[in-house]
């Protein structure tokens, strides 16, 4: 796509500054990186939820300025904290270390696309079911912005497409890798990758712990939340449904 609201000084057609624009321009300037990138989906209409894939609208230079002021941010939280980070060998380089985790690592899945996925011809006509799992899953609770931590499965029908197994567990890290409810995440992974392949049915199930239960709140260190979604023959067949279900109770899926 085509980046809008760059910093890039504006020049008329005889390559003289337009007085208009360039103080356009000396306002975008001084705007922090976080604002022109707001600006850049609003206008497009486009959301930026916790849990929305944002890097169509953000170049690879702005990830990195968006790292340095979300380390200015961080420094003023610790700083509020009255955390002396000058001066603490433990904390003195925590803020860039954290800005660098949320944009490239726990929450890579907002900032960063989709990793590239190839499908291929289901050349041999393959009709039975196939599970892959479990697949570690890593995420965060959107309402308190603590590790979600857990397991995956995914079951298959295929159809006339089929993805390297592979590319699941990227698609699941990929999507993770964001502020979430779990509810919400389990339809984002199914959506995706119903889209990719088509199956003749879909089945994903997320068993996973988290920690605003277990580390705060009712402090509750055992309780587990499951979800699962089912789609196509899955769901109206309960014999395959069954045959998905025993097939991850096998690799390593527990209800309880």
């Amino acid at each position: 796509m085509t980046i809008s609201l760059s910093r890039s000084p504006a020049f008329n057609q005889d390559n003289e500054p337009n007085s208009s624009r360039l103080s356009t321009t000396q306002k975008i300037a001084k705007m922090p990186i976080s604002q022109i990138i707001r600006t850049r989906l609003e206008t497009a209409s486009a959301p930026y939820f916790a849990n929305d894939n944002i890097s169509e609208f953000i170049s690879d230079e702005e990830r990195k300025e968006l790292k340095k002021e979300i380390e200015g941010k961080l420094q003023s939280l610790f700083d509020s904290l009255v955390i002396d980070t000058q001066n603490d060998h433990n904390t003195k380089e925590t803020a860039r270390r954290v800005a660098k985790m949320y944009v490239d690592e726990v929450f890579k899945g907002r900032y960063h696309p989709m990793p590239k996925v190839t499908d291929f011809p289901n050349a041999k006509e393959l009709d039975e079911v196939y599970t892959l799992g479990p697949i570690t899953i890593r995420s965060a609770c959107s309402h308190h912005f603590v590790p979600i931590v857990g397991q995956a499965w995914v079951g298959i029908l295929p159809s006339d497409r089929v993805i390297g197994i592979s590319k699941f567990n990227r698609i699941v890290d990929w999507v993770m890798s964001r502020p979430h409810i779990q509810e919400e995440a389990a339809v984002m992974v199914a959506d995706i990758i119903e889209d990719l392949i088509k199956p003749k049915g879909l089945a994903f199930v997320i068993k996973a712990q988290h920690m605003c239960m277990s580390w705060r709140g009712v402090k509750e260190p055992d309780t587990k939340m499951i979800n699962s979604i089912v789609r196509g023959a899955f769901r109206t067949d309960p014999s395959l449904k069954k045959e998905f279900f025993d097939l991850i109770r096998a690799h390593g899926f527990h209800e309880c």
